[in-house]
């Protein structure tokens, strides 16, 4: 994990635009839904960018307003008071769709379909531990190799590259590397997800 130990800098850098949003009227969970929609039109222009790269610079740039209407919901809430468990369960589940709907997109647009079921289970697992971990009593987990923030600037850069330049080595794109790396150290970052929960209630059961 790099990125998710800022989230409180970030939180402040997004205060302007949670005054802009509050003002406007926008709810959480509009802003919320918004960001899934915005994930999903990324995910359509990385199947079309199997046909034309112009595509994943277009896609980096929603990937990247995604990202942060991932956090400016959350902190619309608590400027307007209306954080509850109802809008943290949507939240997460829209962001668990929207990684879905990413990966799947990025695999389609390279033709790798294989790798791509691979990187959503890796995806899918390591968010899925952070929260088991709560609802086991534990903190909600947020560590590990490669987090969802990580995760988004890793793809949305990989993607803004792509679309400038088409690099490859033996056949493997940037892209098709991408997704292997979101296979290998998501299936990683959830094992040590899994490790740390696990050493924390061994520890709380003694």
């Amino acid at each position: 994990m790099t990125l998710d130990q800022y989230r409180s800098t970030a939180d402040r850098l997004l205060n302007p635009f949670v005054g802009l949003a509050a003002r406007a009227g926008l709810t959480p969970n509009g802003v919320s839904a918004i960001a899934f929609v915005l994930a999903a039109m990324a995910a359509v222009a990385y199947w079309l960018a199997g046909g034309d790269a112009w595509w994943y610079l277009v896609g980096a740039v929603l990937v990247g307003l995604n990202g942060a209407l991932d956090l400016l919901d959350g902190a619309l809430a608590r400027r307007l008071g209306t954080a509850s468990p109802a809008g943290d369960f949507l939240d997460h589940v829209l962001d668990r769709y929207a990684d879905i709907v990413l990966v799947i997109g990025l695999a389609l647009g390279v033709d790798r379909p294989v790798l791509g079921l691979v990187a959503v289970s890796g995806v899918f697992m390591t968010s899925y531990l952070g929260t088991q971990a709560q609802a086991v009593g534990l903190d909600r987990v947020y560590g590990g190799l490669l987090g969802r923030a990580d995760r988004l600037v890793l793809i949305g850069l990989v993607t803004l590259v792509s679309g400038v330049v088409d690099l490859s080595v033996a056949g493997v794109t940037l892209v098709g590397a991408l997704l292997a790396v979101l296979a290998v150290v998501g299936h990683v970052t959830a094992l040590q997800r899994c490790y740390h929960a696990l050493s924390a209630l061994s520890t709380g059961s003694r």
